[in-house]
């Protein structure tokens, strides 16, 4: 693991170096930079672009023969960092105290340079696959939607990217629970239906508050009941299995309610994290009315992120909102439609995470999650429905309670041993999967 750590560690400080926040993103010198590496190694690369400016690239290794296509995915670019909020410079890439700093050490350019560098690794030491072939995508636009990266590339080069087996972010992050270790694999995401609700009233003078019947003032019940409650859980499969795993109450006789409260009391971040993924969740995040300030509004709007379970539509996700804000008094339009999908839990993908986590940290175990917001696996799964799409990064030394406060946030950084330990897993991964 000593010479993937330090490899990982050196090709993440590159990879940090180049500022590429998406808007506007820039990232074809860490495209270009990474395809050089991968092409060197006797990978054949495509660069493919909606936008020449922002390639995304795609490397293959094939055994010539049939077999399953394991892809490596990653995207390059970042969310936006402010220097003065920092520590450390976010661009530097430096190493302190065994810790790298950067935007980017975690949400994800560390497993861009932990997937390149145990691909560099295997094709520098002779490896190939027996058979199928490996792909190694590294992709930009994640962080704006994908229009210019995975949603590109599976619409309009689907063949380039099909794969049967995917690896990309969301899960991975060690944490301990009621004395023991967990690594979660993230087999599905949420879906996006964003929506508004508006009230309606009548114009008038603000000078005179009673001449008109302000409808902004209508907002005023509805917002109480988003900061009192949420709607009712809908608890789909894979939570269902989290929490049985985690609370020891057999699937029949779990109730979701009582099995949160109790790891709440027990762990309030952890509850924190996972109790979003138990049902549909609305966030009131804007509020607009009368565009003058001496008019009273006639009409009020909240525009709310609303994140549904992998599966639910718009006729469950209005139920849910109704049953939490009542059905009168305002109107509902949804404004975003994203149903969200998943991956099968029992694979033989989970079944080689299972006893690679088993080997290389004895007595830990390995849990199904659910990500509340959504990565480019979406894509995958919508352009290649069988497809097993995992978010898998394994991190052993950071645990999740350390590492989620940082992603999009200030001081992102990530321990250099846990980009030696990911690296080993990608290497051993495909030598399992591929021969």
């Amino acid at each position: 693991m000593g010479d993937l750590e330090h490899e990982t560690t050196e090709l993440l400080q590159r990879l940090l170096r180049f500022n590429t926040v998406n808007p506007p993103g820039q990232e074809r010198a860490a495209i270009e930079f990474l395809a050089g590496l991968l092409e060197g190694a006797g990978f054949d690369c495509e660069l493919l672009a909606l936008d020449e400016a922002r390639p995304n690239l795609v490397a293959r290794l094939a055994s010539g023969r049939a077999g399953p296509v394991l892809g490596f995915l990653s995207h390059v670019d970042t969310v936006l960092a402010d220097p003065a909020a920092w520590s450390r410079d976010p661009w530097s890439g430096d190493v302190v105290d065994g810790e790298l700093w950067g935007r980017g050490a975690i949400d994800m350019k560390s497993q861009t340079a932990a997937e390149v560098a145990a691909a560099l690794s295997l094709a520098r030491d002779g490896w190939r696959p027996e058979r199928g072939e490996l792909k190694v995508m590294c992709v930009v636009d994640e962080e704006a939607g994908g229009r210019y990266g995975a949603q590109f590339l599976t619409e309009q080069h689907p063949d380039k990217v099909r794969c049967d087996v995917l690896l990309n972010e969301g899960g991975g992050t060690v944490f301990e629970y009621d004395g023991r270790r967990w690594y979660g694999v993230c087999v599905a995401e949420k879906g996006v239906f964003r929506f508004t609700v508006s009230t309606d009233g009548v114009a008038g003078h603000a000078s005179i508050p009673r001449m008109g019947d302000n409808a902004l003032l209508k907002l005023a019940p509805l917002l109480d009941r988003f900061a009192d409650s949420q709607p009712a859980y809908d608890l789909t499969e894979e939570p269902r299995a989290l929490l049985t795993a985690l609370t020891g109450v057999a699937d029949g006789e779990l109730d979701p309610a009582a099995a949160i409260e109790a790891l709440r009391a027990k762990d309030p971040f952890l509850a924190l994290i996972f109790e979003p993924t138990m049902g549909v969740t609305a966030t009131p995040t804007r509020v607009s009315a009368s565009e003058k300030i001496n008019v009273i509004p006639s009409v009020a709007h909240i525009q709310v992120d609303c994140r549904v379970p992998p599966g639910m539509g718009e006729p469950e996700t209005r139920a849910r909102i109704e049953a939490m804000l009542g059905d009168s008094g305002y109107r509902l339009e949804f404004d975003e439609r994203v149903v969200g999908n998943r991956s099968a839990m029992d694979t033989p993908l989970m079944d080689a995470i299972r006893a690679w986590v088993a080997e290389h940290d004895p007595g830990a175990e390995v849990v199904p999650t659910v990500l509340p917001g959504f990565t480019d696996s979406r894509w995958f799964r919508v352009a290649f429905p069988e497809v097993v799409a995992y978010g898998f990064f394994p991190q052993k030394h950071m645990t999740l309670h350390q590492t989620a406060p940082l992603i999009h946030g200030a001081d992102e950084r990530i321990d250099v041993r846990d980009l030696g330990f990911a690296a080993t897993f990608f290497s051993d991964l495909a030598r399992e999967l591929l021969g």
